[in-house]
């Protein structure tokens, strides 16, 4: 272990609890109260949750080591985006690829125009770039729907840029949004610059929507994680490049292809992602490397699943997490009805209504393909006994995407909790509209085998 590693893994993290609704008001110049216009926090620094946030502004302000903050869509890494030892930090807590860009958050669009502004190249002729720090015109009317919100759009890189080179790499353009969670456009605000911020999570893992999540995987590797209680969406921003025509979405997130599409301009977008891991140069976030993964090797199940099925993928494994959504029944997969479940509580993320519920059936054959529930819960005993033994960890996310979307990671990561080998996942129709693409997109990042019986 490098000495650097070792001086990150002594650090004691502290967990910030932070109500938005106890910091302050926040004040609009414009009458319609929207956060693309001028707007300002008065904080209220008699109290704690304005003090906390305060500790996290310092923080950004005077140390190269992130913060994680909650967005919407999942919890954040944020450093100075301006500043290349800070945004080095996020790379180094993370164990993240060095070609991987980052995408940078802002709380208005007045800060985003003063980031172009630093345009002075005349041959630079992009659309819409120039001294005055204009937008592309292309955006308009996404950003006028989905700012703030979850997407993220490409935009030419500003030269000379302000921008850490490490974000963007040997890339000519950057992803930028405006979060719609208050407490993060909060944060940014006082902070006074744009934070480059991936998710906070290690490198690979789950994305992590809670702030339990990211001291699990971050814990003594940053300093300060502010906790805002778990995110909305539950899955990573939608990332578009509206400079080419037509415009593309490279990743799949929080605002659907058919949502674009209604957009003035954005009537062809076209699908510009693969689902696996790429080879290039990634353009995007989530492009290129393996993502999303436990540390349970992962299964992607088209179609019916049956317990001969999962019994021959096991071999000698006795410890099986299964994540259902719109078709799989248990009834179905030939295990008693949840009234004979002797163990089943809600899962440890409060962002889902979904339960976990655990019991131990005997090994199905060919000749006997229904799942026999054993009484005892535990696998113990003698070893042939236990070989003929499964114990099963079963997670139902409900029938809709945006449920599905919410829960997904936390479902994975506490199956990784209680133990599991491998999980199987019930795979849905990425047509289905809203968040089901991003869905199956994450999946197919994380798992090892995607079969269809």
């Amino acid at each position: 272990m490098d000495q650097d590693k070792e001086k990150l893994d002594v650090r004691r993290t502290q967990v910030l609890a932070v109500d938005v609704d106890k910091l302050g008001d926040f004040i609009f110049t414009e009458p319609n109260q929207s956060f693309l216009g001028e707007w300002d926090i008065h904080l209220s620094k008699d109290r704690e949750d304005a003090r906390k946030l305060l500790q996290a502004v310092k923080q950004l302000q005077t140390s190269n080591l992130p913060v994680a903050f909650p967005t919407e869509t999942v919890y954040g890494l944020g450093a100075d985006a301006t500043k290349s030892s800070a945004v080095t930090g996020i790379y180094t807590a993370k164990q993240r690829p060095a070609d991987n860009p980052l995408i940078v958050h802002i709380s208005s669009l007045a800060q985003l125009r003063n980031l172009l502004a630093s345009t002075s190249d005349p041959q630079n002729d992009s659309p819409g770039v120039g001294s005055q720090g204009s937008i592309p015109a292309i955006y308009d009317s996404v950003v006028s729907r989905f700012w703030p919100g979850p997407l993220t759009i490409l935009l030419p890189l500003p030269k000379p840029s302000p921008l850490a080179p490490a974000i963007t790499g040997t890339l000519s353009t950057f992803g930028v949004r405006m979060p719609s969670s208050r407490l993060a456009l909060a944060l940014i605000h006082l902070a006074g610059v744009p934070l480059a911020a991936p998710s906070a999570n290690a490198s690979t893992r789950p994305s992590p929507t809670t702030a339990a999540h990211v001291l699990h995987d971050l814990a003594g590797r940053i300093d300060l994680i502010i906790d805002g209680g778990p995110c909305k969406v539950g899955i990573e921003s939608t990332v578009v490049d509206g400079l080419t025509s037509p415009p593309v979405i490279l990743r799949p997130g929080g605002v659907s292809i058919e949502m674009l599409r209604e957009c003035p301009g954005w009537e062809d977008v076209e699908v510009g992602y693969t689902d696996g891991a790429g080879t290039n140069v990634p353009r995007a976030p989530g492009m290129k490397y393996k993502h999303y993964s436990p540390k349970a090797r992962v299964i992607l199940v088209h179609g019916q699943l049956s317990f001969v099925l999962v019994a021959k993928y096991l071999r000698d494994i006795a410890e099986v997490g299964l994540v259902k959504t719109m078709a799989w029944m248990d009834e179905d997969l030939g295990i008693p009805g949840q009234s004979s479940i002797e163990d089943q509580r809600p899962v440890s993320s409060p962002e889902t209504d979904a339960f976990i519920r655990r019991f131990t059936i005997r090994r199905p054959t060919d000749d006997m393909p229904n799942a026999e529930l054993v009484s005892d819960l535990s696998i113990d005993g003698d070893n042939n006994e236990q070989a003929d033994l499964i114990r099963v960890s079963s997670i139902h996310l409900g029938n809709e995407a945006a449920n599905i979307a919410r829960g997904l990671f936390s479902a994975l990561r506490e199956l990784d909790l209680v133990g599991v080998n491998v999980i199987f996942v019930e795979a849905i129709d990425e047509h289905h509209g809203g968040a089901a693409a991003a869905v199956m997109n994450r999946l197919r990042k994380a798992a090892e085998t995607e079969i269809n019986p």
